[in-house]
């Protein structure tokens, strides 16, 4: 007999990323991706949180609510394999899965009464948070781990900007702005399927503003102007 189980979101995430594209596909690849998990009522209470204080690190568990997808399929097509190679569901971490739920590791920064900040997120803006966990370095970091279908990081791109460019990130409210679109644009966000295009012109969300960019060459973007 299966088992039915109903959840209910115990919060909610406000991050940088507005939309799914450009949102790194681990936790921890872009550490100046930063954001408030804020409680909702009747979670919304400091006793939930106030043993927190001193934990370096914490799970995220959510739904990936823009997931759309009416029902699972056993394979599916991983971006990191170039989107032309599937991969068996339970061993990848792919949004589409007989449940959407999602499980990321950030750093805690600060707690607050309702609210943590935390930082090196791989979750879009809104997504509803179902459960936080405390991070437990003595289990939770297993020495001689191996995945041989993702062994190692994936190799960065440099990243530059025009004049203009740059001149707005120093002159943007989010300092870390810059430092933030490096680390995303460096783990090329663009799917892997896509042919290498030096003429077009991508575009990502990041907190209020649109950042357009493109190849300059096979190791390197440019980041042409942020709107």
């Amino acid at each position: 007999m299966q088992a039915q189980f109903n959840f209910t979101s115990i919060g909610v995430i406000h991050s940088c990323f507005r939309q799914k594209f450009g949102v790194p596909r681990q936790p921890g690849l872009a550490p100046a991706a930063k954001a408030c998990v804020e409680l909702i009522p009747p979670y919304n209470v400091s006793e939930a949180l106030s043993d927190l204080q001193g934990i370096s690190h914490i799970w995220l568990v959510f739904a990936f609510h823009l997931n759309r997808s009416p029902k699972w399929k056993p394979r599916v097509r991983a971006p990191r394999l170039g989107g032309n190679k599937s991969l068996a569901v339970f061993a990848s971490r792919s949004p589409y899965r007989p449940n959407p739920i999602g499980l990321s590791v950030v750093e805690l920064l600060a707690v607050e009464a309702s609210r943590l900040w935390v930082s090196g997120v791989d979750i879009v803006d809104g997504t509803p948070i179902l459960d936080i966990k405390p991070y437990v370095p003595y289990t939770d970091a297993i020495t001689g781990a191996s995945n041989p279908i993702a062994p190692q990081e994936p190799q960065k791109l440099s990243v530059v900007f025009s004049e203009s460019a740059l001149a707005l990130c120093r002159a943007a409210p989010q300092p870390e702005l810059q430092g933030l679109i490096v680390q995303v644009l460096s783990l090329d966000p663009r799917p892997q399927y896509h042919a290498m295009d030096n003429q077009r012109i991508y575009g990502i969300s990041l907190f209020d503003k649109n950042i357009r960019w493109k190849f300059q060459s096979a190791t390197q973007i440019i980041v042409l102007d942020i709107q």
